[in-house]
């Protein structure tokens, strides 16, 4: 299974597929569900149509109508998203034939106003659901009570992701007092271990460090130069200082996403940092057909501020500010591969981001603050014998849980062209 080519899964996997009437409605077992701070539609991959498990493009087309994009409207009223980058998401799982894992994971960030599906990179919320619902299906062995541990495969980075997946009953423990920021309510608390996240010869993206540099300049849109941390750390990520770029690092969403402007410039270095990256061959391109990454975040030393729900954060509480954008949109928390990227860059002498700590990781533990609240991520980090720098692992606790779990309606005909395509 990957982004752009596609394989069968076992027979045993497949659930329910069909037509749900005769205008050729194609009905589909998904689930709906939260992983971190975000949501999206859960799929087996043995549950599309061959036609769309043969065609990438077919397959896309599907899952853009699945989720209610193109929407000139911007909120996905005919489809499941729900008009934000938060929860416009698709989730492919298979049995995996990898040795050592459990199951293989792709991630698709679907465009909300354009015919699109970005398969470039990870969803680091949503991973913490991918173990929840491979044992909900059957695919993962699990004990009855105690901790079940899922061994993913991230197959639009080629990286591998432990979930530490607590089970009462012999089910997923969804119940809990854990608290993530960003979330309203509490739920069981999910460990995600993110093993050798940052780049290197097996990374979809290149190295940890794309140009060898801790610090490199990009050009801004008013012709002034920015200095700019490039990194591949759970996604490729663009650090830049908020106040390089005129801002403080304490804004909330309705201070960046009502600002067209201010989205323009950030967005151009955005995609100047993609080209230097090597991962577009123009700015254009990058904005065109690779919105999810890089992603682009902006750091500042601590300070006090409100989150999102009127909570009091103090710079004491905090090693850092953070913002990150997700498809073009100031997060209202923060990505959970921005999470991993942070952790990763406080880890390297000379980043933008170590250069802005409060104080030197102990443990190589950050806890930043986010528009939503904090978050508190761990990374392990060590020094090759040729003198660079390697990402062990990251750590971090999420939360997930079934959201709805049912049947999904296609207007396959639509999509495919002809009711009979599957």
């Amino acid at each position: 299974m990957s982004a752009t080519s596609t394989s069968s899964s076992a027979s045993a996997e497949l659930p329910f597929v069909g037509t749900g009437g005769t205008d050729g409605t194609l009905c589909l077992a998904a689930t709906w569900m939260r992983g971190g701070t975000s949501k999206g539609v859960f799929l087996l991959h043995a549950s599309l149509p061959a036609a769309a498990r043969a065609d990438p493009a077919l397959r896309d087309r599907l899952l853009l109508r699945l989720i209610g994009s193109p929407d000139p409207y911007g909120a996905q009223i005919d489809g499941l998203g729900g008009g934000t980058s938060s929860t416009s998401k698709v989730v492919l799982v298979a049995r995996s034939a990898r040795p050592g894992h459990d199951v293989d994971y792709l991630f698709g960030a679907v465009a909300i106003g354009q015919p699109l599906i970005d398969w470039s990179g990870n969803c680091g919320n949503l991973s913490a659901a991918v173990g929840p619902f491979a044992i909900a299906q059957g695919l993962v062995p699990a004990p009855r009570d105690g901790m079940a541990t899922v061994r993913i495969w991230q197959v639009n980075i080629g990286k591998t992701i432990v979930a530490h997946v607590p089970m009462r009953d012999g089910a997923v423990r969804e119940a809990g007092d854990f608290m993530l920021d960003g979330v309203a309510f509490p739920s069981a608390a999910i460990e995600l271990e993110f093993l050798d996240p940052g780049g290197g010869d097996a990374g979809a993206s290149g190295p940890l460090l794309p140009t060898g540099q801790a610090v490199d300049r990009l050009a801004a849109p008013d012709g002034s130069r920015v200095e700019a941390t490039l990194i591949n750390a759970g996604n490729p990520t663009v650090f830049v200082e908020a106040q390089a770029i005129g801002l403080s690092g304490l804004e909330m969403q309705h201070d960046v996403n009502g600002n067209p402007a201010l989205l323009d410039r950030l967005e151009a270095l955005r995609a100047q940092a993609a080209v230097v990256m090597g991962l577009a061959g123009s700015a254009g391109e990058a904005t065109r057909d690779r919105p999810a990454t890089p992603k682009l975040c902006f750091v500042a030393p601590p300070a006090d501020y409100r989150a999102a729900d009127g909570r009091r954060v103090g710079a004491g509480d905090i090693d850092l500010l953070a913002r990150i954008l997700s498809m073009g949109r100031l997060h209202h928390a923060m990505t959970g591969t921005g999470g991993v990227a942070i952790a990763a860059a406080a880890s390297i002498p000379g980043t933008l981001v170590q250069r802005l700590l409060r104080a030197a990781p102990v443990d190589g533990r950050v806890r930043f603050g986010h528009p939503s609240g904090t978050l508190s991520v761990a990374a392990q980090a060590s020094l090759s014998v040729d003198g660079r720098w390697r990402i062990d692992k990251v750590s971090m606790t999420r939360s997930a849980r079934r959201l709805m779990q049912g049947s999904v309606f296609v207007p396959w005909a639509g999509v495919c062209g002809t009711p009979g395509c599957a």
